[in-house]
């Protein structure tokens, strides 16, 4: 099993504002939706509520302290120990959120692909990615997408593994 992360971030590090994106970014959520499709997605509590459903062809895996949690159509697991070990069979599994879960996973060392797309705007926001140690991950891919009607802000999609 090879854990991933996925996020998209400002370049001043904003993931969130107001519970939800600040941004939208059709080109971002397709590549999410690619990205993830078919694999356990595991996210927090918070994003969950955000989401307010599954996200079809993804097995949802909700991670919350609160033992009298249910998830309709989720699993849940209550650490994130427990939400990866519900993946086990995936053989590439993605944290996808919020911030205090993807601070967990790189924290823990769980974390072997970055799957990062970079907003290239400063935005304000209320929620930011965690410090990454950047000197531990090799970039292997990246793909520009400019700005355009749909998408107010150019992206860069990049994947990173670990050294």
């Amino acid at each position: 099993m090879a854990v991933s992360l996925i996020v998209a971030v400002s370049r001043n590090g904003v993931i969130g504002r107001d519970g939800g994106l600040p941004w939208r970014l059709p080109a971002d959520l397709r590549h999410f939706k690619a990205t993830t499709m078919g694999h356990h997605l595991i996210i927090g509590r918070a994003t969950w509520d955000e989401l307010g459903a599954p996200l079809p062809g993804r097995t949802m895996v909700v991670v919350t302290r609160n033992r009298a949690f249910h998830a309709d159509g989720a699993l849940v697991a209550h650490s994130l120990d427990e939400a990866l070990s519900l993946a086990r069979d995936d053989d590439q599994p993605f944290i996808g959120g919020g911030a205090e879960i993807y601070r967990q996973a790189l924290a823990g060392g769980w974390v072997d692909r970055l799957y990062v797309t970079r907003v290239h705007a400063e935005v304000e926001g209320d929620t930011f990615f965690p410090e990454v140690d950047w000197e531990g991950w090799l970039l292997a891919d990246r793909i520009d997408q400019p700005a355009d009607e749909r998408n107010p802000h150019a992206c860069s999609f990049e994947r990173w593994d670990r050294r």
